[in-house]
């Protein structure tokens, strides 16, 4: 098969301008090297370091990561064409899930040709690309030390503090705040799966309703505190600062402090005007 035999995929363009550039290599599309399904328009989106390959076909939009030697088989990513904006509900799940795992594997494969030193200075690059992204948004961060590696912290324009650290070599990065709850109200929403969750209704209170009424993906665990997140996608919880703290009311000036964990540093760069 030769390469103009592939039809380009129409959503790939605006798929690639909705993914951020990573240590200045923007994502290009390009011709799809082979077809993976029967005559289906097919391309190739590449940032230098990742590859995706988008395929439509028969109403839905599928979304392939491109690992070396391996033939796609079954899509990571999948929208119906209906969508009213299939771009924007594709780059978030890439952003969610399939650019971390890929991020997971580069760290994994670094690990094993290149050896631990190389793995800490790629991580050390990831939270310096993420770094300068919050002092262009006007953020002052500052370098930090924790029990499983480097991070930085911040204080944002609400009044909380941020901490992003790097957790483990292979692991994700993860990211603490400290504040108002209203200092949540524009990052949650970016980088959790707006899927209803599945409140409990021993668990409500003031404080969860305050919340669940804001993101029905948030999930009451007690009546401080509420948790999110799905496999392979950011995850955490949200909670009052201590067990002794009331829960009988809630506004947006009420002190939280929540973690979030499974954060690929794409989605960090697509969201850094959140968090300052």
């Amino acid at each position: 098969m030769t390469l103009s035999a592939v039809t380009p995929a129409e959503i790939a363009a605006p798929l690639a301008a909705l993914l951020p550039a990573r240590r200045g290599a923007r994502w290009a599309v390009g011709h799809a090297p082979y077809g993976i399904r029967n005559n289906a328009p097919t391309s190739r989106l590449s940032n230098g370091r990742h590859a995706l390959i988008v395929t439509e076909e028969a109403g839905r939009i599928e979304v392939f990561a491109d690992r070396p030697g391996l033939f796609p088989v079954t899509p990571d990513v999948v929208v119906d064409a209906t969508d009213p904006a299939p771009a924007l509900t594709l780059a978030a799940r890439v952003l969610r899930s399939v650019l971390p795992d890929l991020d997971a594997d580069e760290i994994r494969e670094t690990g094993r040709t290149k050896g631990r030193d190389q793995i800490l200075s790629g991580r050390a690059a990831d939270l310096l690309e993420v770094g300068f992204a919050l002092i262009d948004h006007g953020a002052h961060a500052v370098p930090a030390e924790g029990v499983n590696g480097p991070g930085l912290t911040w204080t944002a324009h609400s009044g909380g503090t941020w901490e992003l650290w790097v957790c483990g070599l292979t692991q994700n990065l993860l990211l603490t705040y400290d504040g108002p709850v209203r200092g949540l109200h524009g990052f949650l929403p970016a980088v959790t799966t707006p899927y209803a969750g599945c409140a409990e209704d021993h668990a409500g209170s003031a404080f969860t309703r305050n919340l669940t009424d804001r993101l029905p993906q948030l999930r009451p665990v007690e009546n401080g505190q509420v948790q999110f997140g799905a496999r392979r996608e950011p995850s955490g919880w949200i909670a009052t600062p201590t067990a002794d703290d009331p829960t009988d009311r809630a506004d947006d000036d009420q002190r939280v402090v929540a973690e979030i964990g499974g954060l690929g540093v794409d989605l960090l760069l697509t969201t850094t005007a959140y968090l300052v």
